[in-house]
């Protein structure tokens, strides 16, 4: 007569594969879960601050001048693609002219032509720097009566 003991060992082991699968899979769907909760934390931010700049901007009808009042800090510039500042990534503002290589986040606010005179029109954009690319988090534009002299 055979022992049964191997056979129990290996149903043990069995339920052991099991459970740890199981516990792999919920491991990573908290993982995931946590990834989503960062990026939607970020967009959140993004947005409360394009809609900053954008209301500055509208307010004082310039682009620079108004991403300067709505960061409270001088932004730099890059010919062609408008005015920039730069945020590390716990979104506090960075010295310095705000380029994009320095930081994780950036806000961008762009002149963009509306074709009718007497309306001034930007482009405000929020970005993220993920593994050396740039990808947008939240844009909008923005438009506003100019006023003549």
């Amino acid at each position: 007569m055979r022992s049964k003991a191997p056979l129990a060992l290996m149903e043990q082991m069995v339920m052991l594969l099991v459970f740890a699968l199981a516990a792999a899979l919920c491991l990573q769907a908290f993982v995931k879960s946590d990834a989503l909760s960062e990026r939607s934390e970020a967009r959140d931010q993004a947005v409360v601050l394009c809609q900053n700049a954008a209301e500055a901007i509208q307010h004082t009808g310039d682009v620079e001048a108004g991403l300067a009042l709505a960061c409270a800090a001088a932004p730099g510039q890059r010919d062609g693609f408008g005015y920039f500042v730069g945020f590390d990534g716990d979104w506090n503002l960075l010295p310095g002219d705000g380029r994009p290589h320095s930081s994780r986040y950036t806000l961008r606010a762009q002149a963009v032509e509306s074709g009718v005179d007497g309306l001034g029109k930007a482009q405000v954009e929020a970005f993220v720097w993920e593994s050396g690319t740039m990808e947008s988090l939240f844009s909008l534009e923005v438009a506003w009566q100019e006023v003549s002299p």
